[in-house]
């Protein structure tokens, strides 16, 4: 039995070594076995999904044909001389001898093509007051445009190109947007040609940043310059998610804080512009403050959400409808308030003429009133 083990012994020493030294030189002699591979997919927003991918070559392909560069032009008339605008002057001389010199303004934004029929999406500074826009599209050509529409309250435009089967960009869902998912910026910044800018979303729902009326912005921290306003912020997928609209920087370049418009804000401004020419709120008349822990703890509430009843206006909506200085607006139909721009969101949602029940805490009671919505004013344009 001895001997018979140490046969075993020998023989499986000797077969070890042959068949480690067949796998080290003549692997191929060796019969295959089959290979067992873990992939992970990333459903992305807008229903894509996308692999893992050190590269966002293909993203950027489908995009940027549908990406134009703006270039804009009006006429401003100023005197040559400021020393002509001095009273002293002018009290002796009079205002004969201050002509006013005509010259014109050039600027430069980006723009999105969201349909083959040549509708164009932009920033509404972008275009305003110009009596001009030239619109660069990815294969060279140079069309001029038109506004179809625009909306400073959100400061979105829309244009229109005489022309046919443009490259319309893919929508994605903003709604999707997570803060970590990878976004890239696409535009012109300084003039330099059609650029691609990569980060992350740094966070959601940005407002009080005293940019626009309505604000519910994406930020990120993908480069976006001047020039690139009304450019798009698109997912991995090449769909786009935001329209590329301010930065905040104390130097007029990147510092890692741009904000973009949602696309389904924009989408819901495009479609009232295509459709009548302009955007139409709902609007009760009211003004709006927020509710501090200090008025919290005055009025007795418990807690700061809901939005404080400033001043009403007399006769509007809000006074028609019983809404008193005061009252601290804590729902719209039943959906609840969390603070001054949610009730701005949530009344210009609103069809004018339609009645909305709000919720009110008024001296610790809730109390309803039902409001019949106005249509809400044209902002007053800023002077040049």
């Amino acid at each position: 039995m001895r001997r018979f083990w140490l046969l075993f012994a020998q023989a499986t020493t000797v077969a070890v070594a042959v068949l480690f030294v067949v796998s080290t030189f003549r692997p191929e002699w060796l019969p295959a076995r089959p290979a067992r591979l873990a992939l992970v997919q990333q459903a992305a927003p807008g229903g894509a999904v996308v692999p893992a991918s050190s590269s966002y070559h293909d993203a950027v392909r489908r995009a940027t044909p549908s990406v134009v560069n703006i270039f804009t032009s009006k006429e401003v008339r100023a005197r040559r001389h400021s020393f002509l605008d001095d009273p002293a002057f002018r009290r002796n001389f009079g205002d004969a001898l201050l002509p006013e010199e005509a010259r014109r303004v050039s600027s430069l934004g980006s723009g999105v093509i969201v349909s083959p029929a040549g509708y164009v999406l932009t920033n509404h500074h972008v275009v305003e007051a110009a009596d001009e826009i030239e619109v660069a599209l990815a294969d060279g050509r140079k069309l001029l445009a038109k506004v179809v529409g625009a909306d400073p309250e959100t400061d979105l435009a829309v244009l229109r190109l005489d022309a046919e089967n443009l490259p319309a960009i893919t929508f994605g869902s903003s709604d999707a947007l997570r803060v970590g998912d990878v976004v890239l910026a696409i535009g012109n910044p300084f003039g330099v040609g059609q650029t691609v800018t990569s980060g992350i979303v740094s966070a959601l729902g940005r407002t009080g940043l005293g940019i626009n009326t309505f604000e519910n912005f994406i930020q990120t921290d993908a480069a976006i310059n001047p020039g690139n306003s009304g450019g798009a912020l698109i997912t991995t997928a090449g769909h786009l998610v935001g329209i590329n609209t301010a930065i905040l920087s104390g130097t007029g370049g990147s510092m890692g804080v741009g904000f973009a418009t949602p696309v389904s804000t924009a989408k819901t401004v495009l479609d009232q512009i295509v459709r009548t020419g302009a955007v139409t709120r709902g609007w009760i008349g009211a003004e709006l403050a927020e509710v501090t822990a200090p008025v919290a703890e005055s009025f007795g509430l418990g807690d700061t959400r809901g939005a404080l009843i400033a001043g009403v206006l007399r006769g509007g909506p809000a006074e028609k409808g019983g809404v008193l200085s005061g009252d601290v607006i804590v729902e719209v139909n039943g959906r609840p308030v969390a603070d001054p721009p949610a009730l701005l969101n949530a009344v210009a949602a609103l069809a004018p003429g339609s009645a909305a029940r709000l919720g009110l805490r008024r001296q610790g009671k809730d109390v309803m009133a039902e409001v019949v919505v106005g249509r809400r004013p044209k902002p007053p344009a800023r002077p040049e």
